[in-house]
């Protein structure tokens, strides 16, 4: 008995040290993290045709700031100032946002269906998103919402097709996750086939060349009053699946499991499904449809960490956010002058990494431990 009890307090104690342990990795790792990413956004801004200073790049961010200003001498010239404020700063920026929120979604999607394979995209989004975008782009639709009307009309395509999805997927007021993927690969078909049949209707050729570009990502047209609803519904997002995080390391053991242990799977579904669909949509309405962050960046962070969403999801959007705007830096400085669409880059690293990932045998959805 006395032998049974002290195994226990062992075992105990062993648990602790290996909790407290992670809890030190996860803390280092989140400052490494934080630093790479400034380092990557001033680096990101000062590559380009006209080569800045990381000095100049801080003093001009810096000189922005009201109560900063009148420290700083202005010892830079209004051309890098055009070009470091009203050019790379947003691009950055906006990269950085569409990054971190596509790898939070990825790692929401895959805990809500548990499969590795689930990305942001498998509930119809990016293609909804481009039906709306190529019927602004080929056609000029939605012309009453003047320089906003593409991301508009993506967002409300977006929409659509979660609502959809979401309608085809609930049978008597349940929502399983086999009926939940097959009907976002259906309408995700459908979608795609209005979208080419759209494409090919174009009257001028310039039309398909900048709705196949869309299609394929890009952050060229980032502005800064573009910036304010991406960064509210990511934060939103993040605070609200961090919230959320318990229901969501309960869903990787099972919906069973989960349930006997209190979750209310049914409506825990919906919620996630609305958050990641409204966030998605928001995200691929700015930057186009930037494929495989979701999908690769949560497996890199769970190879790392383990699946504990409390560290997954706030390691994920630093590493999604670094991961694209280094992205952008090979896709606007590649084949210069000329700027490949994004998506080319990403699917270009996503690809091998894969490939690479299936065949490690040890890997395992969840975590890095081995099968």
């Amino acid at each position: 008995m006395e032998s049974a009890l002290k195994d226990g307090v062992d075992n105990r104690s062993i648990k602790q040290k290996v909790t407290k342990k992670r809890k030190i990795a996860y803390r280092v790792l989140f400052v490494a993290l934080l630093f790479i990413l400034v380092v990557t956004m001033t680096s990101s801004i000062m590559l380009g045709p006209v080569s800045i200073s990381p000095l100049t790049v801080w003093k001009i961010a810096f000189s922005k700031v009201s109560f900063l200003d009148h420290f700083i001498a202005s010892d830079w010239s209004k051309a890098q100032e055009q070009i470091i404020w009203e050019i790379r700063f947003p691009r950055v920026i906006l990269g950085a946002i569409v990054g971190a929120g596509l790898a939070v979604v990825g790692v929401a999607i895959q805990a809500l269906v548990r499969n590795s394979l689930a990305d942001p995209f498998i509930l119809g989004v990016s293609s909804g998103a481009s039906v709306g975008a190529t019927l602004v782009i080929i056609f000029g639709a939605f012309q009453i919402f003047g320089q906003y009307s593409l991301s508009i009309a993506a967002f409300l395509g977006a929409l659509f097709s979660v609502v959809l999805v979401f309608i085809v997927a609930q049978v008597n007021g349940r929502i399983s996750t086999v009926r939940l993927l097959l009907s976002g690969i259906a309408i995700s078909m459908m979608l795609s086939a209005i979208t080419n049949y759209i494409v090919i209707s174009a009257p001028r050729e310039e039309g398909i060349r900048d709705a196949l570009f869309w299609m394929m990502g890009s952050l060229a047209g980032a502005k800064w009053e573009q910036l304010t609803i991406p960064f509210i519904c990511l934060s939103l997002g993040i605070a609200t699946l961090l919230f959320l995080a318990r229901p969501l390391n309960l869903l990787l053991m099972g919906e069973n499991t989960a349930s006997t242990l209190g979750l209310n799977i049914d409506l825990f579904k919906k919620i996630l499904i609305l958050i990641t669909a409204l966030l998605t949509g928001v995200l691929v309405a700015v930057s186009g449809a930037i494929g495989f962050i979701g999908l690769m960046v949560p497996h890199i962070v769970r190879l790392i960490i383990g699946s504990d969403h409390r560290h997954v999801l706030p390691l994920s959007a630093l590493v999604g956010a670094i991961f694209l705007i280094w992205a952008d830096v090979v896709a606007r400085t590649i084949v210069s002058p000329q700027e490949l669409p994004i998506g080319i880059v990403t699917a270009l690293c996503g690809g091998p990494f894969f490939i690479w990932l299936l065949r490690r045998s040890s890997y395992s959805f969840g975590g890095g431990e081995g099968k």
